[in-house]
């Protein structure tokens, strides 16, 4: 029986330890150097497929990583289970610096980034010729995201067996953008097959385009026939029907011989499908990164009053046009780029 007042002593009185006291908390983390290296293959919900040493493990965040993204394209430092096997979990400890983050916001008044993948360098751009039509807009915003994240455009036109691709072609020509014209199985036949993987040979391209124009089609046509993502019907006018791609996912195109000299995880290279997106926001975007896209524009700026938006009265790039140093159409599209960020997509 406990005892309280002038006749309790120390056997009555029970304190809690302080734990969080009794031994101080240091900010210094383990570095990790005997982590293996993983590159990101898929998120969802939290759960992160990871490519270690030829296996796909599952993987989470560590805590110390805290707010940090992780994004599929990502390079990785994980530790823990590395075996692969069913309801087993690794730890990602250390996203390594990215060469390049494509990145998006919901329209062109939010103010946060949404990563859309990381160290792609080529960004192909999927629309369909026709069933849905094809939006200038959408394409020009992308080419903007594409030019500023420093990721090089390809243009992909599909279902070339609806509608002819030539007057679209013509609008982007001035661009100097490649581009792949395929079918609605999306591919028309072993010439563009061929034509497509030199193009994305060794390299890691993320694809994107509005819902129902054939991208996940294309990837499938692609990409080894065990690897291949289910596809579905989308209403080429409300948009609405079975979305099957709802999250980003890389894959692995056919493998490179070993003396091609590409790190494992671009052997052959890699095509990151992502989920159809209605808009693309740019209020991410600097516009004074987009003119780097010009090369043959860009001196022409030496002489543009400061601040120049490149489409004013004062601007130097029309004195320079005049004096044939470019051609006048490369301006008129770098000017139609620039404005993508002022005005909607379908205005």
């Amino acid at each position: 029986m406990r005892r309280y007042g002038k006749h309790t002593d120390e056997d009555d009185i029970r304190v809690r330890p302080n734990r969080r006291g009794s031994r101080p908390r240091t900010s210094i983390r383990p570095k990790h150097e005997d982590a293996s290296e993983g590159f990101v293959l898929t998120v969802d919900r939290g759960r992160i497929t990871c490519l270690v040493d030829g296996r796909a493990i599952t993987a989470m965040k560590a805590r110390e990583l805290g707010r940090k993204g992780v994004v599929v394209g990502d390079r990785v430092a994980v530790v823990g289970d590395l075996s692969g096997d069913k309801d087993t979990l690794a730890r990602i400890v250390r996203v390594e610096e990215r060469t390049s983050v494509l990145r998006r916001t919901a329209d062109d008044n939010d103010p946060y980034e949404r990563v859309v993948v990381a160290n792609a360098d080529q960004l192909a751009i999927v629309t369909a010729l026709a069933d849905p039509e094809p939006r200038p807009r959408l394409i020009d915003r992308c080419l903007v995201a594409a030019y500023d994240a420093g990721l090089e455009p390809l243009l992909v036109l599909t279902k070339s067996d609806l509608a002819p691709p030539g007057p679209l072609l013509e609008t982007y020509a001035p661009l100097g953008v490649r581009h792949v014209v395929t079918d609605r199985e999306g591919l028309v036949d072993g010439g563009a097959a061929d034509r497509v993987r030199e193009l994305l040979w060794g390299r890691t391209t993320a694809f994107v385009g509005h819902s129902g124009v054939g991208k996940t089609t294309l990837v499938n046509a692609l990409v080894p026939p065990d690897r291949r993502r289910a596809t579905g019907h989308v209403n080429a006018v409300t948009g609405r029907g079975r979305h099957t791609t709802t999250s980003a996912l890389a894959l692995p195109l056919p493998g490179a011989p070993e003396d091609m000299g590409f790190p494992p995880t671009r052997r052959g290279g890699w095509v990151i499908d992502t989920p159809g997106v209605r808009s693309f926001g740019l209020n991410h975007v600097d516009p004074s990164r987009v003119i780097n896209a010009f090369p043959d524009l860009v001196p022409g700026t030496a002489d543009c009053p400061r601040a120049c938006s490149h489409d004013e009265q004062d601007c130097a790039l029309d004195a320079w046009v005049a004096e044939g140093h470019a051609e006048p159409a490369r301006l008129y599209s770098l000017r139609r780029l620039l404005a993508t960020r002022e005005r909607g997509e379908d205005d």
